[in-house]
């Protein structure tokens, strides 16, 4: 079966494995887990920041994150389709208290004009305290899209003027990063705090990072604990972590390359209506007229493909590792039989 539901669905190398059992290992939670110290001061040292929390999952990451920066009753400027609102269970009002106000974007992508509109006048007691804007790149329901640093700096003006945070929640950011061409610390050093994802296309079963000063991470710490993150002979995680780093980074390009292949056959197609523009690893595209994410995924599943439904009509393919060119062309000659 060819599964393209997402890139979460990866396994680890024989390399990685080989990697992990012999990682050496301590307790994390008091700070004597070497392989997870590491590869925490690898990523921030990476993302121009002071260091890093190896946490289980982006949601956890994101979650402090936002945690750390808000208190409750504070409204959040982000996408309508980001993941922190869509995706994370609740968690930023549920954990943190805080409502979120979405702004227009184009596929996930808004302007720092959008963020000065949104912001709530400070004085008025009747209105949620915006605190914190987030942004995600790449732009997940945006089919992958990557954002401009120069807006982001327009963005980063705005914030400073009014003094409001920036977490970027960077799930795919090295996916952005091999389309940009952008250094990680030219992107790092524009929020108080990022989130990268080591378990997405770069492979690694398990593992996001979470970027800051100092002092956020301190009390990043203490949150993770609350939130049951706290771990520990964790360093074989964080072993397959720093091969991902290693091997898996360069290789990104070619799953850009295998989704563009897959977008162009798409739009092509008399059944698809749209296919957002692809841009990295992400194809997601629309059918036409009355047809069903559902009944074409059941065929497409005969066929021996797995997708992902992302509407009632929508439908989302996600390139990784464990799909080659050969897998492409058999994707696309199910894509093309489909009646």
């Amino acid at each position: 079966m060819i599964d393209l539901r997402s890139d979460t669905v990866t396994r680890p190398t024989a390399a990685m494995r080989a990697v992990m059992a012999a990682a050496e290992v301590g307790d994390d939670v008091f700070g004597e887990d070497p392989t997870v110290n590491s590869l925490e001061q690898r990523v921030a040292t990476l993302f121009g920041h002071e260091t890093g929390l190896f946490c289980p999952s982006g949601t956890m990451a994101n979650q402090i994150a936002v945690n750390i920066h808000t208190r409750p009753g504070d409204e959040i400027i982000c996408d309508e389709g980001t993941h922190i609102y869509r995706y994370e269970g609740g968690g930023t009002m549920a954990t943190s208290g805080c409502s979120v106000k979405f702004v227009p974007s184009d596929r996930g992508r808004f302007t720092a004009n959008s963020v000065k509109a949104a912001i709530n006048d400070p004085d008025a007691q009747w209105l949620a305290r915006t605190r914190l804007v987030e942004l995600e790149n790449t732009c997940n329901r945006g089919g992958g899209a990557v954002w401009d640093l120069a807006e982001v700096d327009r963005i980063r003006a705005v914030c400073n003027t009014h003094g409001l945070a920036m977490h970027m929640d960077g799930a795919r950011i090295f996916n952005a990063l091999s389309v940009s061409k952008e250094s990680p610390d030219q992107w790092g050093q524009r929020f108080e705090t990022v989130s990268i994802c080591l378990s997405k296309g770069l492979g690694a079963p398990v593992g996001s990072v979470l970027v800051g000063s100092n002092v956020f991470m301190t009390a990043a710490r203490r949150v993770r604990k609350r939130l049951g993150g706290g771990m520990r002979q964790v360093g074989i995680l964080a072993a397959a972590c720093h091969y991902a780093l290693d091997h898996h980074v360069d290789r990104l390009v070619e799953d850009h390359a295998r989704a563009a292949q897959i977008g162009s056959t798409l739009a092509e197609l008399p059944y698809v209506a749209e296919v957002i523009p692809v841009e990295t690893n992400i194809v997601i595209f629309t059918l036409a007229g009355d047809l069903q994410a559902a009944p074409f995924l059941g065929q497409l599943k005969t066929a021996g493909v797995l997708a992902a439904a992302f509407g009632p009509n929508m439908v989302r393919m996600v390139l990784h590792l464990d799909v080659n060119d050969t897998d492409v062309e058999k994707t696309i000659d199910a894509l093309q039989a489909y009646r």
